[in-house]
């Protein structure tokens, strides 16, 4: 059993309270960080929204997402109750007057606490409450601030989400949640490369042929597609989540795991991609939209039926991407992301280099070379594929065999998700996990370059099925280089 080391007493304000992100995310996860016996008795989470609701109506609404949330049999009703307690209610105007005199009464009943702010609003919200925070002597030393995704639309946009929140809040206070960050296997990927020589002196360009990230999803826009509809899967999925998988998987070995250390290496990969220009763009980027299909054999509706009007954003994005350094020069990165794919699916596929001499005839086998699959969903672990001999008489044949490690099937125990991890980090002051403001920023810097040579061939997404792997271009993207997704149907 893992070894539970519990945080500083602590006041959680979360603004956005009765929002679905709370609902679905943070209310389950201090439930289980309060379970586990992680989160002191003298910690509250105090909600805050415009509702004008109860302590006792705001408690309904919590109990509501935890039984929904929260599987049953890891909500025993003394538990519920008990986590009940810890939670209050202030009615607050984050962009406007109203409510702030009743917070600051809330949080002067315990002075001294360490005090995240959770700001599970709009974005476009940041920066007015967090001007209130100051205005009302609510920001201290021991104030954390939490910022979630998106953080703007582009560079401008989001240098002025940062400029607005960097105006009362120092960088060192600033936490730009990023919750793939938070998850069992990201780590364990600073581990097996770290940790272990073996795959250290393996992670180079003379002996990887290229990388795969593929981040998939079953679902559609479903009740998002007012937000998603301004967004597209670039700026929604790629631009932050599979940037930040890129990152942890080609950087270098920092100095220490200190927080500035780990992310001035991540920076160093950021700045080392290549450009994609408009004369490139055709060539190295796919842009798909769904169309009706079926997924798990039901049938769907195509994103414009489900959105409702005409449309050219993206549901679907594959490209090739490059880093112009010296470990990864002529390795391709070819990164996927969708929404109606076949699968929900996260994994990152580290595909080795083909044996150039082989003492095994050609019918022993297909000359497979070896592949590492990280995944980070639906089932966290790592799989190494080696070639073996098939058993039996009748000659040398080989197959390719998995060396698979599912951590909670190996470790026997149920694993904190992303979000529980990252909360618990926030209290603690540890930024390692979260991103910088220059990270975000260079990561802008490049994906505004696509997304403008995108603009400049006004040319519409390409169809594909719901429940396919997207457009036929994405195929045609990795095989004309003579290599193929990996798709591994679970």
């Amino acid at each position: 059993m893992a070894t539970i080391i519990p945080v500083a007493s602590f006041d959680c304000v979360v603004f956005g309270a009765t929002g679905d992100l709370t609902a679905r995310k943070l209310l389950p996860a201090l439930f289980y960080r309060f379970r586990d016996g992680q989160i002191p008795e003298t910690s509250r989470i105090i909600g805050a929204s415009r509702s004008e609701l109860s302590r006792d109506a705001f408690h309904e609404h919590a109990r509501d997402a935890l039984k929904r949330f929260v599987p049953a049999s890891d909500l025993t009703e003394d538990m519920l109750q008990r986590f009940l307690d810890h939670i209050d209610y202030v009615a607050v105007d984050g962009a406007g007057d109203s409510g702030w005199d009743d917070l600051v009464a809330k949080l002067d009943e315990r002075p001294g606490q360490v005090r995240p702010y959770y700001l599970a609003t709009s974005p476009d919200l940041y920066g007015s409450i967090c001007r209130n925070l100051a205005a009302h002597g609510l920001v201290g030393e021991k104030s954390r601030v939490v910022l979630e995704k998106p953080i703007g639309k582009d560079l401008k946009s989001a240098r002025a989400i940062n400029d607005a929140v960097g105006e009362v809040f120092p960088e060192s206070q600033i936490f730009r949640i990023d919750h793939y960050l938070g998850k069992e296997t990201v780590q364990n990927l600073l581990s097996l490369r770290f940790a272990n020589t073996i795959f250290e002196r393996l992670w180079t360009a003379d002996v990887i042929d290229h990388v795969q990230i593929t981040v998939a999803e079953t679902v559609g826009v479903e009740g998002r597609a007012g937000y998603y509809d301004t967004s597209g899967a670039m700026r929604d999925m790629l631009q932050n989540h599979i940037l930040q998988l890129l990152c942890l998987t080609a950087m270098e070995s920092p100095l220490n795991l200190e927080a500035n250390s780990v992310r001035d290496e991540k920076l160093k990969v950021l700045r080392a991609l290549k450009p994609i220009t408009a004369h490139d763009i055709q060539f190295a980027t796919v842009r798909g939209q769904y169309v009706a299909g079926a997924v798990d054999g039901k049938p769907v509706e195509g994103y414009l039926t489900e959105l409702g009007h005409e449309s050219r954003t993206e549901t679907f994005v594959a490209m090739k991407v490059e880093i112009q350094s010296g470990r990864w020069a002529g390795v391709p990165f070819y990164l996927r992301t969708g929404k109606r794919l076949p699968q929900k699916l996260s994994e990152i596929v580290v595909q080795f280099r083909a044996s150039p001499f082989s003492i095994f005839p050609e019918e022993a086998f297909g000359r497979e070379p070896n592949r590492l699959v990280i995944r980070l969903q639906p089932q966290e672990g790592m799989k190494l594929e080696v070639m073996t001999k098939d058993p039996g008489p009748g000659g040398l044949r080989l197959r390719p065999t998995d060396l698979d490690i599912s951590f909670e099937e190996t470790f026997k125990q149920r694993y904190p998700d992303a979000y529980e991890r990252l909360l618990m980090d926030v209290v603690r002051g540890n930024a390692t996990l979260f991103m910088r403001r220059d990270e975000v920023e260079a990561a802008w810097a490049w994906a505004d370059g696509v997304l403008k040579a995108w603009a400049d061939r006004p040319e519409a997404p390409r169809p594909y099925p719901a429940g396919s792997w997207g457009p036929t271009a994405a195929i045609a993207l990795i095989e004309r280089d003579g290599r193929t997704w990996h798709e591994e149907l679970r």
